[in-house]
């Protein structure tokens, strides 16, 4: 069964993880993704472990369900293969910085022109009209910028970063639902247009959803910042035997887990009344689960707790994840054969449609794998495109031209 997507081309110019990893969503969802890079490839081809050159771990994670074209844009001939390319396509997304993408001639307004039902996305670290725009940034930067790396001051001498690239990701899934909301916007009649898609605006905007708090208001009442969040004793516990995340959330959650624990007199306690005096609390309450839960062994906890209905989940590693009885039993993890690569394990979709079902219809392609292909797409004939292989407009490193 087709896709949700099937029948719509995106022509994806971007690299390394943010719009990568948005556009092989896109293509999960059915979309023909056209995956364009420079002469020496995508910077993660190279990235963690391989088999061959220029198909490392991080670059196979990211880029499924496309097809490969190389285009030289430092090339006058390469510029125009672009464009032809756009052409072609529902979507165009880059993640080039803004005065580097109208050197390069890929601003919005000469797409537009040829191309009015084009939906144009551009992702990049700062919103172009702020002071910031032309600034290179990557995860760290971000992470730095929007407050993520100060909130680790809570629990650690100094501020931290996230140990996963949270800024590319999350903007990664605001790239998704933008190009998918241009997408709907033009089927109703509105036509193309151009997104915008910033990585510091939407990290303070994720931030913020809950550390705005007191700044919600002007003036202020109260500080910034939730208090349950930040919070020392905010972590998972150490049992008799492991760690555990244990989580009473609600009113009946406390009676319960207090009757579990054997301490039902603690109910008439007034700090756990309600949420919000919970939360003035917070500091207390959870150090004295930490201490409760330090009692008796992770299986316990989980059987008692579970009965209850009362969160509980033990810490895992990533090593753990592999062997993990929800994702087996889902069809989370997946083995799949790779042309060149060998068996490789990946993700399954994790969305799921009843009737335009996500799937795996490609593995990572090579460097320039499907160049000739996509170039005839866009118009070129076969002694065209030979002149482009022969001026270095473009290039293929597996298949024969």
């Amino acid at each position: 069964m087709p896709g949700c997507l099937d029948g719509i081309r995106i022509v994806d110019l971007s690299t390394v993880i943010l719009g990568p990893w948005a556009t092989q969503m896109l293509g999960d969802m059915g979309a023909d993704v056209i995956k364009v890079e420079t002469p020496g490839g995508d910077t993660t081809r190279n990235s963690g472990p391989k088999q061959n050159d220029g198909m490392g771990s991080l670059y196979l994670g990211v880029n499924r369900n496309k097809r490969s074209v190389v285009v030289d844009l430092r090339t006058e001939e390469g510029r125009e293969a672009l464009f032809k390319i756009v052409g072609t396509a529902d979507v165009f997304l880059h993640n080039m910085r803004p005065k580097v993408a109208k050197k390069l001639g890929l601003d919005y307004e000469r797409f537009a022109e040829a191309y009015p039902d084009l939906i144009f996305c551009a992702t990049y670290g700062f919103r172009k009209d702020g002071p910031m725009a032309d600034k290179p940034a990557y995860d760290d930067i971000i992470q730095a910028a929007c407050g993520i790396a100060d909130l680790q001051t809570v629990t650690a001498d100094q501020p931290r970063f996230v140990p996963t690239i949270v800024a590319d990701k999350t903007t990664a899934y605001n790239v998704v639902s933008a190009i998918l909301a241009g997408l709907l916007n033009r089927e109703r009649g509105g036509g193309g247009q151009s997104i915008e898609v910033p990585m510091f605006e939407t990290l303070v905007d994720y931030v913020m959803v809950e550390h705005l708090y007191g700044a919600a208001f002007e003036p202020h009442k109260g500080p910034m910042g939730y208090e349950r969040l930040l919070n020392v004793e905010r972590r998972p516990y150490a049992t008799k035997d492991g760690y555990l995340a244990v989580l009473p959330y609600t009113d009946a959650n406390w009676r319960d887990f207090f009757d579990v624990a054997g301490m039902p007199e603690m109910k008439d306690d007034p700090r756990f009344v309600d949420l919000a005096t919970r939360t003035r609390y917070s500091e207390e309450i959870y150090q004295l689960l930490g201490e409760i839960v330090a009692t008796r062994t992770s299986a316990d906890w989980q059987r008692d707790l579970d009965t209850k209905g009362i969160p509980v989940q033990p810490v895992l590693t990533k090593e753990m994840l592999l062997e993990d009885e929800q994702l087996h039993a889902s069809g989370f993890w997946r083995l799949e054969d790779h042309p060149t690569e060998g068996t490789l394990r990946m993700t399954d979709p994790p969305i799921r449609f009843s009737k335009t079902p996500s799937t795996i219809r490609r593995l990572a392609p090579h460097l320039g794998e499907h160049s000739a292909e996509i170039l005839r797409e866009a118009g070129y004939s076969d002694a065209e495109i030979e002149t482009l292989f022969e001026v270095g407009a473009t290039k293929t490193t597996r298949l024969e031209k």
